[in-house]
């Protein structure tokens, strides 16, 4: 089999899923499960559909269209505002999507009529993060404008936080945005379908409250695939946190110093090395680096610590959780076929890791 891939447990997917719907459900929340860190896999939406989850969200609509276009039966939406370039196929691929300005609302409108469509809009509000929405000031005439428009109605509102700025979201935000849910409700006499309050940060505030307001809706990805909350990057409670397991080749396996010889200057990536002398340690290069992955988020099954990339220590020693279910055992180097230390290290880039 080909190297580097990936090896994705749908069954583990599919169990994060029902775990996590039962628990939102608990609280009156429905899931809109993020595709986006899978590029719109039609297997892990078609087992998230299969596990229950009836709505499928993405920011690519490349990735809606591979859904769409494999026949998984869900509603889709657009969790970003949509480009006033690619309106027409927003409408044609997504059935609801999230908005920060009134000028694309017009166009999703008059492109929705055009194909005799009625476009779901979801109004964003800025509460504290500063990654996009609307002040709350702005969200009434926003609110009163949809409702005027044909082709598109006025869905709900939502907001995006432990994004941008990390701002927690609190149980006084939650109460924020349901607030601003009645109040419209009220002022227009409607029924907003979707009060969407956040993603997978949300999860300390969902398992602590006993009030969720009007919040009935969740857009949950990382939670799901990985099976950690995203504001401290915890594992979550019954959740499986080893899904996706990433494999590659070793190229090199060789006992070397572990600290460099000669005068320091920028590595290849930029950064200045700051390396402990901790005397010779196996060190094992993977046929595997920054253009395949983001090397610093990858959690080794084994005792390593991860030296390629941007350096930052993945040993369990260090730093982050072992993985639910890895193998914590011994490893041999596929090279020279000997076990390897108790103290192995791992590099990417050629990714270098010490075990």
């Amino acid at each position: 089999m080909t190297t580097p891939r990936l090896e994705i447990h749908l069954d583990r997917i599919s169990h994060n899923a029902r775990q996590l719907a039962a628990l939102c459900a608990s609280k009156g929340i429905a899931i809109a499960a993020v595709t986006k860190g899978v590029c719109g896999s039609p297997e892990i939406g078609a087992a998230l559909v299969q596990s229950g989850i009836q709505v499928l969200a993405d920011s690519r609509l490349a990735n809606l269209r591979r859904m769409r276009e494999a026949g998984i039966a869900a509603q889709y939406i657009l969790i970003r505002s949509p480009k006033m370039s690619e309106v027409e196929q927003v409408v044609q691929l997504a059935d609801v999507s999230l908005n920060t300005e009134m000028q694309v609302v017009r166009e999703l409108a008059r492109h929705a009529a055009g194909q005799g469509k009625v476009h779901g809009v979801i109004w964003m509000v800025e509460l504290g993060d500063l990654r996009e929405g609307l002040l709350k000031s702005a969200v009434p005439d926003a609110a009163r404008e949809t409702l005027s428009l044909p082709g598109v109605e006025l869905a709900g509102v939502g907001t995006n936080l432990g994004c941008f700025s990390g701002i927690k979201p609190t149980q006084s935000k939650m109460l924020e945005l349901s607030d601003i849910a009645a109040r419209i409700q009220e002022r227009f006499g409607i029924k907003l379908k979707v009060v969407s309050g956040g993603n997978s940060a949300n999860y300390e505030w969902l398992v602590s409250t006993s009030h969720a307001g009007l919040i009935n809706q969740l857009r949950i990805g990382e939670a799901i695939l990985l099976g950690r909350e995203t504001l401290y990057r915890r594992p979550i409670p019954g959740l499986y946190t080893d899904a996706f397991t990433l494999i590659a080749e070793v190229i090199e396996c060789q006992l070397k110093p572990s600290a460099p010889d000669g005068e320091v200057a920028l590595d290849a990536f930029g950064h200045v090395s700051h390396t402990e002398d901790r005397g010779s340690r196996r060190r094992i290069i993977l046929a595997l680096g920054e253009q395949d992955t983001a090397t610093s988020a990858i959690q080794p099954r084994i005792e390593a610590e991860i030296l390629g990339g941007q350096q930052r220590p993945s040993c369990p020693r260090h730093r982050g959780p072992r993985p639910q279910g890895g193998s914590r055992g011994s490893i041999r180097c596929p090279v020279r076929g000997t076990p390897a230390s108790d103290d192995f290290s791992v590099r990417a880039e050629g990714l270098l890791v010490i075990v």
